[in-house]
């Protein structure tokens, strides 16, 4: 794979590399996720140090919410990074109907087997794919065990699902993210 001829990406795999500033290793891809969707008004399951945050009627796990007459599914995005087999996921939240939400539910409970994915808003605003457009998006239940896949549908972002993104531009998302590790990868 091209990217293998990349020092950074060999040091960002490479557990046993340290960084010369800080003694800092990586040890490889790691996933950013969302604690809630981004309209949720209320404190996050983090801050709260619990399972279950209910503020009246809305609810919010780390897997479902609930938020006036909305309803949300925690999901991965996949992006593929190009040069390589390896792929980064996003932990987002997609908005769908009320009627969907029960389906998917009673599917991944096992009361029904009748949930094949449906339309979702993205709710999360994604680093290097902000837009003020609504991403529309399929939601596609995930294997036994794992959450559903969001595909966006026409845009810049789903462009990057189908050709990947870069190592660069994964680097960019991660700063964007609160961890910077461009520095500590240089050497």
């Amino acid at each position: 794979m091209l990217l293998a001829l990349d020092t950074r990406w060999r040091r960002f795999n490479d557990e046993t590399a340290t960084c010369s500033c800080c003694g800092q290793s990586f040890s490889g891809v790691f996933d950013v996720g969302y604690d809630h969707p981004d309209c949720w008004p209320h404190s996050g399951l983090r801050e709260s140090g619990k399972d279950l945050l209910q503020v009246g009627e809305d609810k919010l796990t780390s897997d479902l919410c609930r938020w006036k007459e909305h309803r949300f599914i925690r999901c991965i995005l996949p992006l593929p990074i190009k040069g390589c087999e390896e792929v980064f996921n996003f932990g987002v939240w997609g908005s769908v109907a009320p009627e969907n939400f029960y389906r998917y539910i009673d599917d991944a409970t096992g009361e029904a087997a009748d949930f094949e994915g449906c339309f979702s808003w993205l709710m999360n605003d994604l680093p290097l794919f902000e837009t003020q457009e609504p991403i529309g998006c399929d939601l596609t239940p995930g294997p036994d065990g794992h959450r559903p896949k969001l595909t966006a549908q026409d845009s810049p972002l789903a462009a990057a699902q189908t050709d990947g993104i870069s190592f660069d531009q994964l680097l960019d998302i991660y700063a964007a993210t609160g961890t910077d590790i461009r520095a500590h990868l240089n050497g």
